[in-house]
Order: structure tokens, then sequence, then C-alpha cells
């Protein structure tokens, strides 16, 4: 029968050769005309591409500022520490995140405080936010996580109520809309991974981008050996070093000294990628649409993503997930379904990011050789968070899973992958047996 199982010898569900339909980045003549123009003028380590990057950057979203930097990881610490995150500050960051979201506080001697997430759009929660916030907190950094832009005007309130800054972790994220406003824009500063598995890839590198040219000089002094020259310190920071009002000691010279320029070839790259990139997210944004679309009626499976209507949309569809609800399945486990979508040819691998708050790394490991764990070293409390703190974020690994991510429009592939889904679903009490 054609509906049955190919877990229980029936045919599989995706059965057409699927081509180039998930490869990703797109890398034609220009991409490599572009590395190889730099490589010809020995220009690897120059920064006149990467200036024009940033320039073409700034101009896609409407800022005033972009800074290139060697890795998203770069970006977001140089982010933070230009908002003023240092030794014993809090910053509040969802769980459910990778890595990079949080830990560049510890290098900056500051800690980590997770707040859970909404079940629907796996982004920070903000009603969860208020309750951390101390006189210690100095930045929120919410993540627009696999693509879903976080719900960013609550968040700004509460930022404003507190003073405190906000750091878009736009990684997941590029050309994403919230409320019709692109991501990244709308918190004091937007900071992004574009490396080569991104939806915006580029090579290996960051951004970050912002109207406030305070940050914009910090981030250059953090960590751009060369550019120095362009910081005119316009601002408080230099206050706890001035004797002389007029004199302004640092001015120009490298603080941090970390060295994350953006390498010239991912630049160059990224310009080429850039100009494309409107049309073909708009390709990945029909494609990732029909799919779960055609799922629309399929009990247990719910679409990550936002409502219509709402103008609000998910980029480049980065890590694309969806979201389980096994009690629609007679309680069916969700390895079981994704088993059931794999034997079918189709892309199902339960789970998410680890949750952040319960791993040793944060709670045990002592990375600077303080004598005690990293997390609470520079803090006046133990603040980690046990088991149950986060209930939301605790659940995630048995309730979304990844799906296909679709980087062509062709409905004839997409509308198998989708019959793998509505076949495990239509199939759940067989799979329960």
């Amino acid at each position: 029968m054609a509906d049955e199982l190919a877990l229980h010898d029936g045919p599989k569900a995706v059965q057409t050769d699927v081509g180039d339909i998930f490869d990703w980045p797109i890398i034609t003549e220009e991409d490599e005309e572009a590395v190889l123009d730099v490589l010809h003028r020995r220009a690897m380590s120059g920064r006149d591409i990467t200036e024009k990057f940033e320039n073409d950057f700034a101009e896609w979203h409407g800022m005033d500022y972009a800074l290139g930097c060697s890795s998203g990881t770069a970006a977001l610490q140089a982010a933070m520490w230009a908002c003023g995150v240092g030794v014993g500050d809090e910053i509040i960051v969802p769980s459910l995140t990778y890595w990079a979201s949080a830990l560049p506080a510890f290098t900056l001697q500051a800690t980590i405080v997770f707040a859970d997430v909404t079940f629907e759009t796996l982004c920070i929660d903000p009603d969860d936010i208020e309750r951390h916030i101390t006189d210690r907190t100095k930045a929120i950094v919410p993540v627009h996580y696999c693509g879903y832009p976080a719900d960013m005007d609550p968040i700004m309130e509460i930022a404003e109520k507190h003073n405190l800054k906000v750091i878009e972790d736009v990684s997941h994220a590029h050309g994403g809309l919230y409320k019709g406003r692109l991501v990244g824009t709308i918190g004091h500063v937007g900071a992004m991974s574009v490396m080569s598995g991104k939806s915006l890839a580029v090579g290996e590198g960051g951004l970050f981008i912002t109207n406030d040219r305070q940050i914009w000089e910090r981030g250059i002094a953090w960590g751009h050996y060369g550019r120095t020259s362009a910081t005119q310190w316009t601002g408080e920071l230099e206050e706890q070093v001035i004797t002389d009002p007029e004199l302004v000691p640092y001015v120009g010279l490298p603080w941090g000294g970390y060295k994350y320029r953006m390498h010239q070839m991912s630049s160059a790259v990224g310009r080429v990628q850039l100009k494309h990139y409107k049309a073909r997210m708009d390709e990945i944004q029909k494609a990732m649409n029909y799919f779960w679309d055609l799922l629309e009626d399929v009990p247990g499976v719910l679409a990550h993503r936002p409502a219509a209507g709402t103008n609000s949309t998910m980029g480049g569809w980065y890590a694309a997930h969806g979201l389980y609800v096994a009690e629609e399945l007679g309680g069916l486990p969700l390895s079981k379904f994704a088993e059931a979508v794999r034997a079918e040819g189709g892309t199902c691998s339960p789970g998410a990011n680890f949750a952040l708050h319960l791993h040793p790394l944060l709670n045990t490991a002592d990375i600077y050789r303080h004598g005690k764990p990293t997390r609470i070293a520079n803090s006046d409390r133990d603040l980690r968070q046990p088991e149950g703190s986060l209930p939301v974020t605790e659940s995630i690994q048995q309730r979304c899973y990844s799906i296909p991510w679709f980087k062509h429009y062709r409905p004839e592939i997409i509308e198998q992958y989708a019959l793998a889904y509505r076949k495990a679903a239509d199939n759940a009490d067989k799979l329960m047996d």
C-alpha cells in the first residue's frame, strides 16, 4: 500500500533525486573572481573590501555603522564590551542557544543569568526576563533562534525601564523581520555570525550593526588594530582615566588586545552573497512556507514560524525546526516519530541546543583558575540555576526537531518530504505498537 510506512516495508515517501536543493551557499564565478582579486592584490590582510562590505551591510539594514569581525563570537564579545559589560556584571541570555551567545561574558569577567523560552517561538520569554534583573545586570541578549524573531517590543520596554543595553544575536536570522523591522536593528546593537553554514554565508566571519557611534568605536578599539585612528571616544568610557578634561590619553589606541578583523576573502564573498541574498532568501521562504502549508492539518507537528499577518518572517530559515505535540499522537515518543520520518527518506532529528544552564561548563568549570567555578567567580552570590528552574527550555529536547532546509522552491520534492511527516503522523498508532 502506498501509505504503508517504509519502516514496515512500504515505499519511501521521498523518491526523487533532490539534486542541489540543499546545497548552500550558492557559489558562482562572481564569488570566485572576488576572492581571486583579493589574492592577486595580496590584500588578504587589508581592509578596503571589508569596509565596503560593512557599508553594504549597514545600508541594507538602514543603520549608521557596521563592523566586520573574524567570527560571530568575536562580534558578540566586542558588542558586550562596547555596551559596558565588565567585571562582576551580569547578562541575561536564553538558555536555549549556542555557546557564543553567552560565553563571551566570561572573557570580560562578567557572568551569565539564563532566562526561559516560549514553546511557540523557542526564543527568550519576555515574561521571564524581569525576575532575573539585579543591580548587576548590564545587558539582555535575545537570540532570534532558528530564524524566529524574538518578541522585541516588550524586551525593549524592559531594557528602557531598567537602563539596560540590548544586544540582538542575529546569527540564525539574517534578513528576518519583526513586525516589519529587520532583526538586528531594534536593540542597541545587533551581532551575528556569517560563517559558511549560516543563511548569509561568507566563509568565516561576523558583524555587528548599530546606530550608536560610541558602540562602534569601542568595537574598533577592542579588536581592530590599524583602525583605531577612527575612534574619537564620544562618551563616558574614558572618565576613569581622564585627569585633564582636554586630555583623552587612549584615543586612537587598541584597548582589548584582540585581533578581530574580518579576513578579506570572506568580506569579498560577503559582498557578492549580500547582493543576491534577498532573491535567494525569498525563494527559501517560499519553499519553507510551502512545506509547512502542506502539513497544516497534520496532528502532532506544528510549524515554527510567525503567524500570518504579523509582518514577521524567518529570514533565511537557518537551522529550521518544527514543534512536536506528542499528546496529539497518542503519546508517541519524538524519537520514534523521527525514526519513521527518516525511514521515509525525510529529514528529522529530535532536539535542539542543549540547555546551557544545566551544562557542567556553566556550573563547575574553573576556566580561568579562580579556584571556583567561573560562573560565580566574579559574582557576589551563587546564581547557578538547577534542574527545574527553566522548565520550557528543559523540555525542548522532547518537543522540537530539525526539518529539511530547502534552498530552492521545487514543489514536487518538497511535497515528498512533507509526505514523510504526514505518513509518520497518520501511522502513529502502528508506531506505538
